[in-house]
């Protein structure tokens, strides 16, 4: 019974070969393999993609983060440059007025000092003068004192 069991069972694939339908059957059977083969190929690429895009969305999170804290810290600015504004301003005056009192101290000082040089300057002609003066009176005294002398050597 086995002989006619296996007998049957090659006849039976004998047919099947001879009128396609195993050579279906095959060609169905590989292109599911394939289509297995293709799908585990994209899951292990999308698994090789997964790290990438775990990293560049924590990568632009922390990007927007940033982008985030800066439009903040330029609204802070912003609101402290306003908040401080009328107090610059009142710095401002405040400097400029002290600038101007400098240079007119300054003026002050300069017109002072060249009075003083003035003065010095009469002072010391003055002293020349008298000097001189007295240069010419001790000459002239000299001179005078020479001729009686020579007055006296004459009589």
């Amino acid at each position: 019974m086995d002989k006619l069991v296996q007998f049957g069972r090659k006849a039976w694939f004998i047919v099947r070969v001879m009128s396609g339908y195993e050579e279906r059957r095959i060609r169905s059977y590989r292109l599911q393999l394939q289509k297995r083969l293709e799908m585990a190929q994209a899951r292990k690429e999308e698994l090789r993609k997964q790290p990438e895009k775990v990293i560049l969305s924590e990568v632009r999170q922390v990007v927007q983060q940033m982008q985030a804290l800066n439009q903040h810290l330029e609204e802070a600015e912003t609101s402290i440059d306003e908040y401080f504004k009328p107090i610059d301003k009142n710095a401002k005056i405040i400097t400029n007025m002290q600038l101007e009192k400098e240079e007119k101290q300054m003026k002050e000082m300069a017109k002072v000092m060249q009075e003083q040089i003035k003065m010095q300057r009469e002072i010391a002609m003055k002293r020349d003068d008298a000097a001189s003066l007295e240069s010419k009176e001790a000459q002239v005294s000299e001179k005078t004192a020479e001729i009686p002398l020579k007055q006296e050597t004459v009589k």
